[in-house]
């Protein structure tokens, strides 16, 4: 402040655009005076050069104050075009005039959005006033759009982390969302009960073999959570945050956010590179504080997920034998794969089985609706039915309908599709019955691929069932047999991705390890559900 008590904007830069030299001299001499940089310029056409060579430097300057009679333009239309033009539309402009002003000058300067209206000569102090009620104005304009903008991108990090499918995915959003808050390099740890971390990161270089920086970290973060509750932050000096973690080889003070979940066990960590004398704004704390929590509330049942997930893994493994396990059936040649969902996508029920009865060998495909570890447990228990009514029962349709009563005995909540077929291997009679499912493949020597015409209701309804369907194998002819996992894709038609699976499995080549290797390939990859498939020929 001078000895009047008026405030000054220290570092203040003003364009002075005025054709009268003298005038231009006399403006920026008063400016210069109050502690200002003055820019001059003697056109409207000057005017828009040196703005746009400042802003490419980005050295904008804070105000304009503009002569209305310029030679090229009117300071009227120079504003029009400052206003047009997005990265300068926010530099506010004062307008002047030596001339006698009409009011209706005034208000064309104001309506073509200029924020004052100063007829010189005038007193230095009015100038001066002028000019700093133009900034603190325009600064006070940017500051609520600063924060209007700062809000609009934690809303969008927090849905972005909220919509996260496995943790790996939630740490790389976080990291993504920290990075736009704070304008750095962000590196995000999710770290699970047992201690395992997963981690993310955004605008950082991180070294690609210096894994043990990152572990190291890790182990930082979740000692600084322990035993916490809530939301804290804390800056680590350099000499104790492991090096190369934003920048390769690069030692950095970190500010580390962390929060906790409700279960006390579950933190997430968002970590930032920071300078000792950095001057921060206290609200970027605030941000990233409720986004960590966030990230902390959204980690738990993602996390709860991967060991459910990981069990049902273990399920399915444990009940389908590899196919290099698969029990010797005479008489025919058996190929089965099992892949489960992508690791961000739930797992579900799906399954195989090929088992030997008194009239042949049975083969089934099924897939128990739904997903989680409960579609886990109804599909092994399928698997260990089947097995049992297999003693005394060769009959597909029979076979259904007990599985069908089993389920609404015991799981009156859950449905299943399953495809059953009964071969004889010395006459290549196929019987097949099918509840709900994808209707099997018989691939023809020559490349004939048609589905079979079997259809029937779900398991778990308690509905009457058709009688089987009849074919014949010859020693040339393939019989493959699917779950919807392989083929389904959201957007497309069931029929379309049906007959892409038909011409794929048609030109596939005739060995059944290729034939299904071959289809995973074309099919497989990034599902959403599981994929079961059991491939046969005579042998």
């Amino acid at each position: 402040m001078d000895g009047n008590g008026t405030q000054h904007t220290p570092g203040t830069t003003v364009l002075v655009v005025d054709d009268v030299a003298a005038s231009r001299y006399a403006m920026g001499a008063v400016l210069s005076r109050a502690g200002h940089q003055v820019v001059p310029v003697a056109s409207g056409g000057e005017a828009l050069v040196e703005l746009d060579v400042r802003l490419r430097d980005g050295t904008l300057p804070d105000v304009a104050l503009v002569d209305v009679g310029l030679p090229d333009m009117s300071g009227f239309e120079l504003c029009r075009r400052l206003r047009a033009l997005p990265p300068m539309a926010a530099l506010p402009v004062v307008h002047f005039s030596a001339a006698a002003t009409a009011p209706g000058d005034r208000c064309r300067g104001l309506d073509a959005g200029g924020d004052a209206y100063l007829t010189v000569p005038a007193e230095p102090l009015e100038i001066q006033a002028v000019v700093r009620a133009a900034v603190r104005g325009a600064r006070r304009a940017t500051g609520a759009e600063t924060v209007v903008h700062r809000l609009t991108l934690l809303s969008e990090a927090i849905i972005t982390v909220q919509t996260a499918r496995c943790p790996r995915e939630l740490a790389t959003a976080a990291a993504d969302g920290t990075a736009r808050l704070t304008g750095s390099p962000a590196v995000v740890f999710v770290i699970a009960p047992d201690g395992e971390p997963y981690q993310g990161a955004a605008r950082s270089r991180p070294a690609a073999t210096d894994s043990g920086a990152h572990q190291a970290a890790a182990r930082l973060a979740a000692r600084i959570a322990e035993g916490r509750t809530g939301v804290h932050s804390t800056v680590v000096p350099a000499p104790l945050w492991p090096a190369g973690i934003f920048r390769p080889g690069v030692e950095e003070d970190a500010l580390l956010t962390v929060a906790t979940g409700q279960d006390g066990r579950t933190a997430v960590c968002l970590a930032t590179p920071v300078r000792r004398a950095a001057i921060t704004d206290p609200a970027d704390d605030g941000l990233l504080a409720r986004l960590a929590q966030a990230a902390a509330l959204a980690a738990e049942p993602l996390l709860l997920y991967q060991v459910e997930r990981h069990v049902a893994l273990t399920l399915q493994h444990s009940f389908l034998p590899r196919p290099h396990k698969l029990p010797h059936l005479p008489g025919v040649d058996i190929e089965v794969r099992y892949v489960p969902a992508s690791r961000q996508a739930e797992i579900g029920g799906d399954f195989y089985a090929a088992l030997r009865t008194g009239d042949g060998v049975l083969t089934a495909v099924g897939d128990v609706v739904g997903h989680s570890l409960d579609a886990a447990t109804v599909m092994v228990e399928i698997r260990h039915a089947l097995r049992a009514y297999c003693v005394d029962e060769s009959d597909p349709v029979v076979l259904a309908g007990r599985l069908d009563r089993m389920l609404q005995r015991y799981h009156p909540d859950i449905t299943a599709t399953v495809c059953l077929a009964l071969v004889d291997p010395g006459s290549g009679r196929v019987r097949i019955a099918n509840a709900g499912h994808i209707p099997p493949l018989i691939l023809r020597d020559g490349g004939d691929a048609q589905y079979v015409d079997a259809c029937g209701p779900l398991l778990g309804l308690g509905l009457e069932r058709p009688p089987p369907t009849e074919h014949h194998l010859t020693p040339t002819d393939r019989l493959l047999m699917v779950t919807d996992g392989l083929i389904e894709t959201r957007g497309i038609p069931l029929e379309t991705s049906l007959e892409q699976l038909r011409t794929a499995a048609a030109d596939a080549p005739t060995p059944l390890d290729t034939l299904c290797d071959v289809l995973l390939g074309c099919f497989g990859h990034d599902r959403e559900d599981d994929i079961a498939m059991l491939a046969l020929r005579l042998g």
